[in-house]
Protein backbone atom coordinates (compact mmCIF):
# COMPACT_ATOMS: atom_id res chain seq x y z
CA UNK A 1 0.00 0.00 0.00
CA UNK A 2 1.45 3.41 -0.74
CA UNK A 3 -0.63 5.52 1.66
CA UNK A 4 -1.41 4.86 5.22
CA UNK A 5 -2.74 6.49 8.11
CA UNK A 6 -0.67 8.83 10.57
CA UNK A 7 -2.20 7.31 13.68
CA UNK A 8 -5.70 7.03 14.91
CA UNK A 9 -6.12 10.37 16.20
CA UNK A 10 -4.97 11.96 13.18
CA UNK A 11 -6.29 11.07 9.40
CA UNK A 12 -4.02 12.70 7.96
CA UNK A 13 -2.04 10.19 5.31
CA UNK A 14 1.00 9.33 4.58
CA UNK A 15 2.42 8.71 1.06
CA UNK A 16 5.33 6.22 0.29
CA UNK A 17 7.99 7.34 -2.18
CA UNK A 18 11.57 7.36 -3.29
CA UNK A 19 14.09 9.61 -3.50
CA UNK A 20 15.09 10.62 -7.14
CA UNK A 21 16.81 13.55 -6.44
CA UNK A 22 19.18 15.71 -3.62
CA UNK A 23 19.61 19.68 -3.57
CA UNK A 24 21.28 19.68 -0.06
CA UNK A 25 18.32 19.87 2.62
CA UNK A 26 16.03 19.56 0.06
CA UNK A 27 14.42 16.59 -2.14
CA UNK A 28 12.62 15.36 -4.74
CA UNK A 29 10.29 12.65 -3.73
CA UNK A 30 8.73 10.34 -6.46
CA UNK A 31 5.40 8.67 -4.84
CA UNK A 32 4.44 5.14 -6.37
CA UNK A 33 1.52 7.26 -9.04
CA UNK A 34 4.75 8.75 -10.59
CA UNK A 35 4.30 12.44 -9.21
CA UNK A 36 7.06 14.87 -7.78
CA UNK A 37 7.04 15.64 -4.57
CA UNK A 38 9.74 18.43 -3.40
CA UNK A 39 9.96 18.10 0.16
CA UNK A 40 12.49 19.06 3.84
CA UNK A 41 12.99 16.28 6.48
CA UNK A 42 11.14 17.00 9.53
CA UNK A 43 12.97 18.43 11.94
CA UNK A 44 16.93 18.61 12.09
CA UNK A 45 16.93 14.42 11.01
CA UNK A 46 19.48 14.05 8.23
CA UNK A 47 21.19 11.22 6.12
CA UNK A 48 18.82 10.80 3.56
CA UNK A 49 19.89 10.33 -0.47
CA UNK A 50 18.81 9.42 -3.60
CA UNK A 51 17.48 5.72 -3.76
CA UNK A 52 16.34 5.85 -0.38
CA UNK A 53 12.64 4.71 0.08
CA UNK A 54 10.74 7.37 2.29
CA UNK A 55 7.53 8.29 3.88
CA UNK A 56 6.17 11.57 3.83
CA UNK A 57 3.37 13.97 4.64
CA UNK A 58 1.61 16.51 2.16
CA UNK A 59 1.52 20.33 3.34
CA UNK A 60 0.18 21.55 0.10
CA UNK A 61 0.28 20.24 -3.38
CA UNK A 62 3.62 19.68 -4.48
CA UNK A 63 5.20 19.73 -1.57
CA UNK A 64 5.49 17.79 1.62
CA UNK A 65 7.95 16.45 4.55
CA UNK A 66 9.75 13.56 4.89
CA UNK A 67 8.54 11.81 8.03
CA UNK A 68 10.67 8.59 7.98
CA UNK A 69 12.88 6.48 5.94
CA UNK A 70 12.64 2.91 5.28
CA UNK A 71 15.20 0.13 6.21
CA UNK A 72 17.95 0.48 3.44
CA UNK A 73 19.02 -2.90 1.79
CA UNK A 74 22.40 -0.98 1.61
CA UNK A 75 24.71 2.25 1.97
CA UNK A 76 27.44 3.97 0.00
CA UNK A 77 29.24 6.42 1.68
CA UNK A 78 32.05 8.36 2.14
CA UNK A 79 33.75 10.17 5.69
CA UNK A 80 36.82 12.01 6.98
CA UNK A 81 37.32 12.43 10.37
CA UNK A 82 35.18 15.73 10.53
CA UNK A 83 31.87 14.50 8.93
CA UNK A 84 29.85 11.81 6.15
CA UNK A 85 28.78 12.07 2.68
CA UNK A 86 25.93 9.67 2.00
CA UNK A 87 26.27 8.92 -1.87
CA UNK A 88 23.24 6.92 -2.41
CA UNK A 89 21.06 4.37 -0.56
CA UNK A 90 20.14 1.14 -2.03
CA UNK A 91 22.09 0.70 -4.84
CA UNK A 92 23.15 -2.76 -5.89
CA UNK A 93 25.78 -1.84 -8.20
CA UNK A 94 28.32 0.94 -8.66
CA UNK A 95 30.04 2.16 -11.64
CA UNK A 96 33.31 3.28 -11.34
CA UNK A 97 33.72 5.37 -14.20
CA UNK A 98 37.38 5.85 -15.26
CA UNK A 99 39.17 6.90 -18.53
CA UNK A 100 42.56 7.56 -20.02
CA UNK A 101 42.47 11.23 -20.57
CA UNK A 102 42.56 12.75 -18.03
CA UNK A 103 44.30 9.96 -16.02
CA UNK A 104 42.42 8.46 -13.01
CA UNK A 105 43.35 7.93 -9.92
CA UNK A 106 43.53 4.18 -8.71
CA UNK A 107 43.19 5.10 -5.44
CA UNK A 108 40.15 6.51 -5.56
CA UNK A 109 39.22 3.10 -7.53
CA UNK A 110 40.57 1.16 -4.43
CA UNK A 111 38.57 3.39 -2.02
CA UNK A 112 35.51 2.92 -3.64
CA UNK A 113 36.02 -1.38 -3.63
CA UNK A 114 36.77 -1.56 -0.09
CA UNK A 115 33.33 0.86 0.73
CA UNK A 116 31.11 -1.65 -1.43
CA UNK A 117 32.95 -4.60 0.01
CA UNK A 118 31.35 -3.80 3.00
CA UNK A 119 27.60 -3.41 1.45
CA UNK A 120 27.83 -6.46 -0.95
CA UNK A 121 27.81 -3.98 -3.65
CA UNK A 122 28.20 -5.18 -6.88
CA UNK A 123 31.06 -3.80 -8.91
CA UNK A 124 31.63 -2.32 -13.22
CA UNK A 125 34.44 -1.15 -13.91
CA UNK A 126 33.99 1.37 -16.97
CA UNK A 127 36.76 2.33 -19.10
CA UNK A 128 35.43 5.54 -21.14
CA UNK A 129 36.77 7.19 -23.63
CA UNK A 130 37.92 3.69 -25.50
CA UNK A 131 38.44 5.38 -29.05
CA UNK A 132 41.35 6.60 -27.66
CA UNK A 133 43.40 3.86 -28.89
CA UNK A 134 46.92 4.37 -27.01
CA UNK A 135 45.62 6.17 -23.95
CA UNK A 136 43.65 3.03 -23.35
CA UNK A 137 45.95 0.66 -23.55
CA UNK A 138 48.01 2.42 -21.11
CA UNK A 139 44.87 2.48 -18.79
CA UNK A 140 44.05 -1.25 -19.31
CA UNK A 141 47.59 -2.28 -18.25
CA UNK A 142 46.66 -0.86 -14.58
CA UNK A 143 42.98 -2.15 -14.76
CA UNK A 144 44.29 -5.34 -15.46
CA UNK A 145 44.83 -6.14 -11.71
CA UNK A 146 41.19 -5.31 -11.16
CA UNK A 147 40.19 -7.77 -13.76
CA UNK A 148 42.09 -10.61 -12.54
CA UNK A 149 40.89 -10.31 -9.12
CA UNK A 150 37.52 -10.65 -10.93
CA UNK A 151 36.09 -7.35 -11.11
CA UNK A 152 34.29 -6.46 -14.41
CA UNK A 153 36.21 -3.89 -16.80
CA UNK A 154 33.84 -2.83 -19.78
CA UNK A 155 35.79 -0.11 -22.45
CA UNK A 156 33.79 1.47 -24.48
CA UNK A 157 33.15 5.29 -26.07
CA UNK A 158 30.08 6.80 -24.39
CA UNK A 159 30.42 9.00 -27.16
CA UNK A 160 30.30 6.50 -29.75
CA UNK A 161 28.42 3.56 -28.49
CA UNK A 162 26.68 3.04 -25.26
CA UNK A 163 25.11 -0.51 -26.26
CA UNK A 164 27.42 -2.89 -24.03
CA UNK A 165 26.61 -1.12 -20.78
CA UNK A 166 22.76 -1.58 -21.38
CA UNK A 167 23.27 -5.35 -20.22
CA UNK A 168 25.05 -4.84 -16.83
CA UNK A 169 22.25 -2.34 -16.06
CA UNK A 170 19.30 -4.82 -15.96
CA UNK A 171 18.11 -5.35 -12.73
CA UNK A 172 20.19 -3.10 -10.90
CA UNK A 173 19.66 0.27 -8.74
CA UNK A 174 23.13 1.71 -10.37
CA UNK A 175 25.32 4.39 -9.27
CA UNK A 176 27.79 6.38 -11.29
CA UNK A 177 31.10 7.04 -9.79
CA UNK A 178 34.14 8.50 -10.33
CA UNK A 179 36.16 11.89 -10.60
CA UNK A 180 35.20 15.04 -12.76
CA UNK A 181 36.23 14.55 -16.32
CA UNK A 182 35.62 10.59 -16.93
CA UNK A 183 32.64 11.48 -18.56
CA UNK A 184 29.60 10.60 -16.44
CA UNK A 185 27.73 12.79 -17.84
CA UNK A 186 28.26 12.07 -21.29
CA UNK A 187 27.39 8.62 -20.78
CA UNK A 188 23.99 9.17 -19.04
CA UNK A 189 23.36 11.42 -21.56
CA UNK A 190 23.98 8.86 -24.22
CA UNK A 191 21.86 6.45 -21.84
CA UNK A 192 18.74 8.94 -21.18
CA UNK A 193 18.45 11.34 -23.52
CA UNK A 194 16.27 13.49 -22.04
CA UNK A 195 18.83 13.79 -19.01
CA UNK A 196 20.81 16.59 -20.45
CA UNK A 197 23.05 16.34 -18.35
CA UNK A 198 25.70 19.50 -18.29
CA UNK A 199 29.27 18.39 -19.89
CA UNK A 200 32.33 19.93 -19.84
CA UNK A 201 35.85 20.25 -21.68
CA UNK A 202 38.68 18.83 -19.98
CA UNK A 203 41.83 20.47 -18.58
CA UNK A 204 44.92 19.34 -21.05
CA UNK A 205 47.41 21.46 -18.71
CA UNK A 206 46.22 20.34 -15.46
CA UNK A 207 45.06 17.13 -16.50
CA UNK A 208 41.97 17.25 -14.81
CA UNK A 209 37.90 17.87 -15.40
CA UNK A 210 35.73 20.78 -14.33
CA UNK A 211 32.83 19.83 -12.26
CA UNK A 212 29.34 19.69 -14.33
CA UNK A 213 27.23 17.50 -12.12
CA UNK A 214 25.82 19.57 -8.81
CA UNK A 215 23.45 17.47 -7.69
CA UNK A 216 22.62 13.53 -7.52
CA UNK A 217 19.63 12.46 -9.22
CA UNK A 218 17.84 9.13 -10.20
CA UNK A 219 17.12 8.30 -13.69
CA UNK A 220 14.43 5.38 -14.87
CA UNK A 221 16.59 3.56 -17.40
CA UNK A 222 13.69 0.93 -17.89
CA UNK A 223 10.69 -0.51 -15.85
CA UNK A 224 13.41 -2.63 -13.56
CA UNK A 225 16.52 -0.45 -14.17
CA UNK A 226 17.61 2.51 -12.34
CA UNK A 227 20.91 4.90 -12.44
CA UNK A 228 21.89 7.33 -10.23
CA UNK A 229 24.31 10.33 -11.30
CA UNK A 230 26.12 11.88 -8.17
CA UNK A 231 28.51 14.63 -8.77
CA UNK A 232 32.25 13.99 -9.22
CA UNK A 233 34.04 12.38 -6.22
CA UNK A 234 37.83 13.51 -6.16
CA UNK A 235 38.15 11.91 -2.69
CA UNK A 236 36.48 8.84 -1.25
CA UNK A 237 37.75 8.93 2.95
CA UNK A 238 36.72 5.56 4.59
CA UNK A 239 36.45 6.74 8.43
CA UNK A 240 33.72 4.79 8.87
CA UNK A 241 35.67 1.26 8.69
CA UNK A 242 37.35 0.52 11.77
CA UNK A 243 41.06 -0.57 11.02
CA UNK A 244 40.06 -4.01 12.13
CA UNK A 245 38.18 -4.20 9.49
CA UNK A 246 39.54 -2.71 6.16
CA UNK A 247 41.17 -6.13 5.64
CA UNK A 248 37.56 -7.38 4.82
CA UNK A 249 37.58 -5.22 2.01
CA UNK A 250 40.19 -6.91 0.15
CA UNK A 251 38.90 -9.72 -1.68
CA UNK A 252 41.90 -11.37 -2.47
CA UNK A 253 43.11 -11.16 1.27
CA UNK A 254 39.83 -13.23 2.04
CA UNK A 255 40.72 -16.73 2.26
CA UNK A 256 44.13 -15.88 4.49
CA UNK A 257 42.39 -13.56 7.59
CA UNK A 258 41.91 -16.37 10.12
CA UNK A 259 45.13 -18.24 8.46
CA UNK A 260 47.84 -15.77 10.58
CA UNK A 261 49.87 -17.26 13.63
CA UNK A 262 48.44 -14.16 15.48
CA UNK A 263 44.26 -13.86 15.62
CA UNK A 264 44.48 -10.09 16.17
CA UNK A 265 47.00 -9.62 12.84
CA UNK A 266 46.88 -6.54 11.31
CA UNK A 267 48.85 -8.06 7.94
CA UNK A 268 51.91 -5.76 8.55
CA UNK A 269 55.27 -6.43 10.12
CA UNK A 270 53.81 -9.42 12.23
CA UNK A 271 55.62 -13.03 12.43
CA UNK A 272 53.63 -16.16 10.67
CA UNK A 273 51.25 -13.41 8.48
CA UNK A 274 49.84 -15.54 6.05
CA UNK A 275 48.61 -12.27 4.09
CA UNK A 276 52.36 -11.54 3.78
CA UNK A 277 53.23 -15.03 3.05
CA UNK A 278 50.62 -14.82 0.08
CA UNK A 279 52.29 -11.71 -1.17
CA UNK A 280 55.96 -12.91 -1.12
CA UNK A 281 54.08 -15.93 -3.17
CA UNK A 282 52.71 -14.06 -6.04
CA UNK A 283 49.08 -15.32 -5.12
CA UNK A 284 48.30 -11.36 -3.97
CA UNK A 285 49.47 -8.09 -5.69
CA UNK A 286 52.53 -6.40 -3.40
CA UNK A 287 50.49 -3.23 -5.23
CA UNK A 288 47.31 -3.52 -3.41
CA UNK A 289 49.05 -4.47 0.13
CA UNK A 290 50.79 -1.23 -0.19
CA UNK A 291 47.64 0.29 -0.61
CA UNK A 292 45.93 -1.62 1.91
CA UNK A 293 49.22 -0.42 4.35
CA UNK A 294 48.70 2.96 3.42
CA UNK A 295 44.86 3.07 4.68
CA UNK A 296 45.99 1.80 8.00
CA UNK A 297 48.05 4.66 8.18
CA UNK A 298 45.25 7.13 7.16
CA UNK A 299 48.09 8.17 4.76
CA UNK A 300 46.44 9.30 0.99
CA UNK A 301 47.68 9.77 -2.27
CA UNK A 302 46.96 12.99 -4.76
CA UNK A 303 43.46 12.03 -6.09
CA UNK A 304 44.02 14.63 -9.26
CA UNK A 305 41.46 17.13 -7.98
Amino acid sequence: MSIRQKNSKNSVPYLAGQIVAAYGRHFSVETEKGEIVSCVMRGKKGGVACGDQVELQLTTTGQGVIESIKPRKSLLYRSDPFKEKIIAANVTQIIIVVAAVPSFSEELINRCLVAVESENIEVLIVLNKADLTEPTQAAMNILSLYKDLGYPVLQLSALKDISALQPYLQGHLSVLAGQSGMGKSTLLNALIPQAKRATAEISVALDSGCHTTTHSQLYHVDANSDIIDSPGIQEFGLNHIKDENLAWGFIEFLPYIGQCKFSNCRHTREPGCAVTLAVKEGKIHRKRLDFYHRLLRHESLDTNE
